[in-house]
């Protein structure tokens, strides 16, 4: 039940903030800054995009306390509601042929309440999925949060794309593309009905009870835990920037060169966000196997590799191609990252910092990569001339950080979370399990 709690909650909130992204790459350009080019336009949409990543260490730094002081479960309630309003709210917005000025500013508002709402959202359903899992099992349940953000995303493009398929160009830029940020109202009401309904994991609440939850759950994961915020970032890295390098820069890229009314790019990501529900567990129940380190490694690297190929193939303009390149990458290499991320970053921390440390390692991570890599890939892309190879560099550059930080991170996997050993126990060897070093690589 907590683990359905998490994903369907997941999808919700990933389903809301995506539909921006999605929007951002479609329409929000000419909606909300009609007064500029439209390459001008699409990176000052990006830029919008790019802010909602702001507010997210914000919201897991207070989402992080209240978790770790409160509960798992209020915040989550509460980070659902935040962003099923700001979402609607998006659906209902104004364009700037009605307000002007104004629209921008309240789209750019609005994010920024997504961008919070989101903050708190990942660690929590991470949190509740891993701590009431199986020891042996930690990777695979907490893959149904990831999951999660999988189906939010099938969702968003989903949505997006029948209404491109049943709506002309025309009527969906004057109200068709609203229908999708809309219909999120309904979707967090049945999300509430199932969150409302969970219990807060067995050690958490223990401490509850003994009332030995830590006073200033921030102030004491920079302190005792710093090292395991560091990795968590890095880690982030590689794997956030690829992802919306391929789902928000790569549906712009894709319809640059066939065209604005072209799906390709959009049904690429639905074919590969509907095989990332079973991709996704696969490597989480391979890193319970083998370890999440090894995983981490491969996933960073072969990203890394496979950036230059992805752009290659988009550029044939076959769909067949595209959709090979979108599925190779975000299913094969990126999930390698992604699946056993909810347990890795969990595991990193101990249980009355484990909320704090898990979204703030994670949303830092976020602003670095994920919001800021369309606006840059597209800045990037206009100053080569529309060349891509300097997009390819960045995000070496990003890969290479994660595969350091996962070489230097301890194994976790056989580590008994509910022992609450002080930060340097997880990089010694306790049992001869597991990869404790990087040593013994």
């Amino acid at each position: 039940m907590v683990a359905l709690g998490s994903f369907v909650g997941t999808t919700i909130e990933w389903y809301d903030f995506f539909l921006y992204g999605t929007a951002a790459a479609l329409v929000f350009s000419p909606l909300f800054f009609p007064d500029v080019s439209p390459a001008i336009g699409l990176i000052a949409a990006f830029g919008t995009y790019a802010v909602g990543f702001l507010a997210r260490p914000l919201g897991g730094i207070v989402a992080g306390h209240v978790g770790d002081r409160v509960g798992r479960k209020s915040m989550l309630v509460a980070s659902l509601l935040i962003m099923g309003i700001s979402t609607t709210l998006i659906g209902l917005l104004p364009s700037h042929a009605s307000i002007g000025i104004w629209a921008p500013i309240l789209l750019l508002i609005l994010r920024l309440v997504q961008g919070f709402g989101v903050g708190g959202e990942w660690g929590g359903a991470a949190l509740m999925s891993v701590e009431s899992a199986p020891p042996n099992r930690r990777g695979f349940y907490g893959s149904f949060t990831q999951i999660g953000v999988s189906a939010g995303m099938l969702l968003a493009v989903g949505a997006f794309s029948i209404s491109r398929t049943l709506l002309d160009e025309e009527t969906f830029l004057a109200w068709g593309w609203r229908v999708p940020f809309l219909i999120s109202g309904l979707l967090v009401f049945v999300g509430l009905l199932i969150r409302i309904g969970l219990s807060e994991p067995e050690k958490f609440a223990e401490m509850k009870q003994k009332d030995t939850i830590a006073d200033k759950p921030v102030v004491e994961l920079f302190r005792n835990e710093k090292r395991a915020v560091v990795l968590t970032t890095g880690m982030r890295l590689s794997q956030n920037a690829i992802y919306y390098l391929y789902t928000v820069f790569g549906i712009a890229y894709i319809a640059r060169s066939l065209g604005a009314e072209s799906s390709i790019g959009l049904n690429s990501v639905l074919i590969a966000s509907t095989i990332g529900i079973v991709s996704v567990p696969v490597w989480a129940l391979l890193s319970d196997k083998y370890g999440r380190r090894p995983l981490y490694l491969f996933g960073a690297v072969t990203s890394a590799l496979f950036i230059g190929p992805f752009f290659i193939l988009a550029d044939t303009g076959n769909p067949v191609l595209i959709t090979l390149a979108m599925v190779i990458g975000l299913n094969f290499f990126h999930d390698a990252m992604y699946g056993p991320q909810a347990a890795f970053f969990s595991e990193m921390f101990s249980t009355g910092v484990r909320y704090s440390g898990a979204s703030v390692g994670y949303q830092i991570g976020s602003v670095f990569a994920g919001g800021f890599s369309p606006l840059i890939a597209t800045s990037l892309l206009a100053l080569n001339n529309g060349s891509p190879w300097l997009v390819v560099g960045y995000f070496t550059i990003l890969s290479i950080i994660t595969a350091v930080c996962a070489y230097l991170a301890p194994e976790t996997n056989n580590k008994d979370i509910d022992a609450d050993l002080p930060p340097s126990a997880p990089l010694s060897t306790s049992s001869g399990q597991g990869m404790p070093s990087p040593s013994n690589v």
